[in-house]
């Protein structure tokens, strides 16, 4: 007859399985799953396909502490709270979780470089193999993270896993064009939650206790039944932190924070652009800067190439010469050569701005420009004369010039060059 539901329950497997059975004979079976806004599936697919050093961005020498980071790291990058709105979020978070189990076990992980990860799938063991581990990870992603959460926030407790995710502090930063060219140190006056100098950040009056929280037994997780599944979430009671303060601190009111106006130094790297936006640690957050780089009056920038404009005179272009440009980081002689046209282009290397993260530079272009003079002498116009008569490829006429052959007039006649 038809069976009734049942549970399944594998031995490390904490993810609840429902069959049924028709009649005798098991035609098909369905794996339900549920989630909550922290549940998370794993699959084996990802397992055989992609090698978790990889994933985690470590080599395979990687030591344990170097692993332990890279995990932290990326685990708040891929956070659900922190990529709402991103559907791949999820299952990035929870392949994160997978990798670090096994190569933060040292067991597992000399059998994951001996075999690598279809080694292990149980599906493809045959008689008399030995399977070592489960393809999948055995462990709440949420939950991993929070204990490792712990260890680098020196054990805040729980219910401060959420700063993590709050929306930062955002400044702008005004920049000539030189400090964000070059670099340089800025001073930033910023209002920010400090740790709370009364209790430590405790939150509990000092000389005073806190209670242990009895309603999720100090682990800050609380278990909810729904029907035939289990989901975890943070403990309603304690918010999370595992303990409640009966004295809160007289100066933070039990937030173990105050609010503080603090002048911070900020080192702009040299190279940053309009708009570019940094993160800084201030106090126990982080903060946005966000630079505005102001317009230079002398050079206009494309990546790390600078360009400017240098005037030279007629002669200066024709017979070629020297003339003096300013640069980013000194005056320059340039070398004009011999008829020289307007709008050439001088290429000085390693002269632009530094590369950020880099010791390269890039260049400096010197567009020529020929200053025709306002006012002449006589005796530049009369040069200016002679040396038109003797000019043959002119397009028009010059003024001044007699069409008649080796004749000069001073007044308005011209000479028709052809």
């Amino acid at each position: 007859g038809l069976q009734s539901p049942r549970r399944l329950v594998s031995g490390g497997d904490r993810m609840m399985q429902l069959f049924v059975g028709v009649c005798s004979v098991v035609t098909s079976v369905t794996f339900l799953h549920v989630t909550t806004s922290h549940c998370f599936h794993t699959s084996s697919s990802f397992t055989n396909k992609q090698d978790f050093y990889e994933v985690l961005g470590v080599s395979r020498t990687a030591s344990q502490k170097d692993i332990k980071k890279a995990y932290y790291q990326l685990a708040k990058k891929y956070h659900p709270d922190t990529n709402p709105d991103d559907p791949e979020a999820k299952e990035k978070f929870a392949k994160l979780a997978e990798a670090y189990e096994v190569l933060s076990d040292e067991v597992k992980r000399k059998q994951y470089d001996t075999y690598g990860a279809a080694g292990f799938d149980p599906s493809r063991a045959g008689a008399g193999q030995q399977q070592y581990y489960r393809a999948g990870t055995s462990i709440d992603p949420e939950e991993l993270f929070r204990k490792i959460f712990g260890e680098f926030t020196g054990g805040r407790g729980f219910g401060d896993i959420h700063n993590v995710f709050e929306q930062r502090p955002e400044f702008v930063m005004e920049l000539t064009f030189s400090e964000a060219a070059k670099g340089a140190s800025k001073e930033l006056s910023v209002n920010i939650d400090d740790v709370c100098p009364r209790c430590d950040g405790k939150g509990s009056e000092p000389g005073t206790k806190v209670s242990h929280c009895h309603y999720c037994n100090g682990t800050g997780m609380e278990s909810i039944n729904t029907g035939p599944f289990m989901m975890r979430t943070s403990c309603r009671r304690c918010g999370g932190k595992g303990s409640i303060i009966i004295t809160p601190c007289a100066l933070c009111r039990g937030s173990g924070q105050t609010k503080k106006r603090q002048t911070v130094t900020v080192p702009v790297p040299a190279g940053v652009e309009h708009g570019q936006t940094v993160r800084m640690s201030v106090g126990t957050k982080e903060i946005l800067i966000t630079f505005r780089v102001q317009r230079s009056p002398v050079f206009r920038r494309n990546g790390v190439d600078i360009h400017s404009d240098i005037l030279i005179s007629i002669a200066q272009a024709i017979l070629g010469g020297t003339a003096t440009a300013q640069g980013l980081y000194e005056t320059i002689s340039i070398v004009i050569p011999p008829s020289c046209q307007a709008d050439q282009v001088i290429r000085l290397h390693g002269k632009g701005i530094r590369r950020m993260n880099s010791y390269s530079y890039g260049d400096h272009y010197v567009h020529i420009k020929i200053r025709v003079p306002k006012k002449l002498t006589r005796r530049q116009r009369s040069l200016l004369l002679s040396y038109a008569e003797e000019e043959t490829d002119v397009q028009g006429t010059v003024n001044g010039v007699s069409p008649s052959a080796g004749k000069k007039h001073h007044g308005k006649g011209r000479k028709d060059i052809r």
